[in-house]
Formats: C-alpha cells, structure tokens, sequence
C-alpha cells in the first residue's frame, strides 16, 4: 500500500480551542472586522507555501484576508463569527 492515500474521519482530529481552528470547521463563518464591521462570509481557502488566505464572499465580491495570529482576534465557535483587525487599507483594496 506504499504511495496510496490514507483518509481518516474528522472525527478523529483533536478538537482546538482559542484562535486556532481546523479550515474545514470556520467554512461558513461570518468574519467581522474592528474597523468595516460585517464583511461576509468564509467560503473557502487558499493554502499557499507562504500565506494561507481566507476566502470570503460579500456582495458576489470575493475579499482575501491573510490567515495569521495577528489578523485573527477572536474564533467565536458559538455564534460562527470570526473577529479580525485587517491591516489598513486592506479591506477597501476589495470593496
């Protein structure tokens, strides 16, 4: 079975708390900013060697916000939010 793709059920990852999150898990997600406010939801990811990035749809837009520690403030695994400072200017590059 060398080489061959091994899959294991989600159920098997330990569960995260705090600002970490698994991608799968935040698909969906509102993300508010501290300055724009609401700026729509995540509905997938860019995994890049440098960065991963959000993907996040507002108004058939389509806004990337860099995932780092500190972007990301606050996973609220409740509510579905998820609160970040975006750099200055970043958000409006989009809008």
């Amino acid at each position: 079975m060398t080489g061959q793709d091994l899959y294991l059920p989600l159920s098997f990852l330990p569960p995260l708390s705090g600002s970490k999150f698994y991608y799968h898990e935040v698909i969906g997600f509102d993300v508010v900013d501290a300055t724009n406010g609401n700026i729509g939801k995540i509905e997938s990811f860019i995994e890049q060697a440098a960065q991963a990035l959000f993907i996040i749809k507002y108004n058939e837009k389509e806004i990337l916000i860099p995932v780092a520690d500190s972007i990301i403030k606050k996973v609220d695994r409740a509510n579905r939010i998820i609160e970040i400072e975006a750099p200055d200017g970043l958000i409006d590059i989009y809008l």
